[in-house]
């Protein structure tokens, strides 16, 4: 209750509530979501090989999603003259239920979330977990990419995830790229950050350029700039972007389990988002690899609810205006 709100209703500032993703309404049915989008939380972080903690990202990912909630302040952009995500309805699914030390049935659990999500027609947005949450959720495309076309993915990383098996390990967080490869409805694919040294072998890097996979540094990609990195995007495509937190500096992107320095700065990678947003359409969105406990100053994901709400903006805008 409030007796003093704005116009007549509360205030609901970012600290006060319940911490939804944007502060958008709970949808704990499955069956009745309706909605533009739909968030999913996958809190799943047994795929790890080194530093754990990426279950805690959905929660501290909300939590950081307030900041950018004022319900009567809008989301309008100066730059752009465009207030975002006017009129888009989101929901927040909760998470997916995750059983400790089974893998398969936690993204099983995953799988169905998505699966219920574009069965609703909803754009689904997964907040992981680990890169591991990926493979649940591009195998949840099956049913859609039969029905409407492949889709291209996308990965900001710092690490090529392109590793087949290792110790008999296949659902790790160093194989989802490999295992998205291998489905028929993924078309193709463009690897962004790649740098230094990295889980993958040689081996896996000759076999995704043999797939057919662009694969750029962050050198390379602020050598080319946006549009140069955007003309090596396939036009016109159905677009599946995989965003892990460690493709950024860990100067302002800490908390993950395993940084790597030489990363993006922000506006490397919200400038490529935009320019993806009107390049194709954007159906689907996972952020993982936030793990809040090696941030103390909340900035990584801070950093993630920032960059997916302005990202979620670029995407209805342009489906809007038919870019």
């Amino acid at each position: 209750m409030s007796k003093h709100g704005y116009e007549g209703g509360r205030l609901n500032l970012p600290f006060v509530g319940i911490s939804t993703f944007a502060k958008s309404p709970y949808q704990p049915d499955w069956q009745a979501i309706d909605a533009d989008v739909a968030v999913l939380g996958a809190p799943f972080d047994f795929g790890t090989q080194w530093r754990a903690g990426a279950r805690f990202g959905p929660r501290a990912v909300r939590e950081a999603s307030t900041l950018f909630s004022f319900g009567h302040a809008g989301a309008y952009d100066h730059e752009d003259d465009v207030t975002y995500l006017d009129g888009v309805r989101i929901q927040d699914l909760g998470d997916a239920d995750i059983i400790h030390t089974k893998t398969e049935a936690s993204h099983d659990n995953i799988e169905l979330g998505v699966r219920k999500i574009l069965q609703a027609g909803a754009l689904p947005l997964v907040i992981g977990g680990d890169h591991s949450v990926n493979i649940p959720c591009v195998r949840a495309f099956d049913e859609d990419c039969a029905k409407n076309g492949p889709i291209h993915v996308v990965q900001i990383d710092a690490h090529l995830d392109f590793v087949d098996q290792r110790h008999g390990v296949t659902q790790g967080h160093g194989n989802p790229m490999r295992r998205a490869i291998e489905k028929d409805y993924v078309s193709g694919m463009t690897q962004l950050g790649i740098r230094n040294v990295s889980s993958t072998a040689k081996e896996g890097y000759d076999y995704a350029r043999a797939q057919g996979s662009d694969i750029l540094s962050v050198r390379q990609v602020r050598k080319l700039g946006r549009d140069g990195v955007l003309e090596r995007i396939p036009a016109g495509r159905r677009y599946y972007v995989t965003i892990d937190i460690d493709a950024f500096c860990p100067s302002i992107a800490a908390g993950t389990g395993t940084p790597s320095h030489g990363g993006f700065m922000y506006y490397d990678v919200l400038e490529i988002l935009q320019g993806l947003a009107s390049r194709g359409d954007v159906v689907g969105i996972d952020l993982v690899e936030v793990a809040p406990a090696y941030d103390p100053s909340e900035s990584t994901q801070i950093l993630a609810a920032q960059l997916l709400l302005n990202f979620l903006g670029f995407i209805f805008e342009a489906r809007k205006t038919g870019a």
